[in-house]
């Protein structure tokens, strides 16, 4: 379609990573690899929290939602990155880009809301054990997780509109292997001023808003751990904010420097490897994160395996009895 003298973009081309054919099908391997690690660790995490009733916590239940918000913006980006590296078309519709950047967007506003969340259920259960069953009630703990999907919902709608009523009229190629913001908002060939300061607000709201509850919560339970007398007390306390705090530490350093930049201070092809960190690496580690520093997940996944030899047995004893 024409406008004026230029053609308006119906489709964008993501450049991915390089041309090298070689180096591509090594990508390949190694993004798979990355990609089935997330399914099977995160979708583990989340079935095991589910079987075992002694992970049916508060604790628990905002660590499965993360588990599956780590599985849903991976799986956004994740196959669309696998194609490009075995098909010589990289391209994506513009409207295949806008619903990838939407549900992305989603996912990664909500992680953020969650994270925060998780740490006002840690700072409740170490301020406040006696009242923690009572402030953390079912119905409070699901008020909280949606009340973190309405926020990503409303953050990934704004954030969708403003992108994508631009106008895009001249080059069609994305320098980088999925639709984000910064490769986006460089080919617009309408004023992005407006957009500029819509997608800077809502991510500082967000990201300070619930980094500051993080903080906040970490003062209040550094402060209740110096008041346990005994050493014992303290580490066994501490132990268990630690898979929490290395998630978020490892999170918010990579979002902080990806979007809470000027855009003059972007550089795509760095931002590349940036993006493949919290994209991919993030939630492929959060599952290892909250299992190998977490003792009640270990016995738990310890129980379920034990349970699935001594079904195994029984069956095999079975058979050889009625044989």
């Amino acid at each position: 379609m024409l406008k004026g003298n230029h053609t308006t973009v119906t489709k964008f081309i993501l450049l991915g990573f390089t041309d090298n054919q070689k180096l591509r099908v090594m990508l390949f391997v190694v993004f798979l690899l990355i990609y089935l690690l997330i399914l099977v660790g995160n979708v583990g995490m989340v079935t095991l929290i589910r079987i075992d009733s002694r992970l049916h916590t508060p604790m628990y239940f905002f660590l499965s939602n993360l588990a599956l918000l780590d599985v849903g913006y991976s799986t956004v980006i994740a196959p669309q990155t696998l194609m490009a590296f075995v098909v010589e078309s990289r391209a994506i519709p513009f409207t295949g880009c806008a619903v990838q950047f939407y549900f992305f967007c989603i996912a990664v506003s909500c992680e953020c809301c969650l994270l925060g969340v998780m740490a006002y259920d840690r700072v409740t259960a170490i301020c406040s054990p006696l009242l923690y069953a009572v402030v953390m009630s079912k119905r409070f703990c699901v008020l909280l997780v949606l009340g973190s999907y309405l926020t990503g919902w409303v953050n990934a709608t704004v954030q969708t509109i403003f992108i994508f009523r631009l106008s895009f009229c001249g080059s069609n190629i994305i320098n980088h292997f999925f639709c984000d913001v910064p490769p986006i908002l460089k080919l617009a060939c309408s004023d992005t001023h407006i957009t500029d300061i819509v997608h800077s607000t809502f991510s500082t709201v967000i990201i300070t808003s619930t980094l500051l509850t993080i903080v906040i919560s970490y003062v209040y339970i550094v402060v209740a751990i110096l008041r346990i007398n005994s050493t014992e007390g303290r580490h066994k306390t501490f132990s268990t904010c630690t898979s929490h705090l290395s998630a978020i530490t490892i999170f918010y350093g990579t979002v902080i420097f990806m979007y809470l930049r000027p855009s003059s201070k972007y550089s795509l092809d760095q931002d590349k490897i940036n993006s493949v960190f919290y994209t991919l690496l993030i939630p492929m580690l959060n599952p290892l994160i909250y299992s190998l520093r977490n003792k009640e997940v270990k016995e738990a996944f310890r129980r379920m395996i034990g349970s699935f030899f001594f079904l195994s047995e029984c069956k095999s004893g079975y058979f050889v009895l009625n044989k």
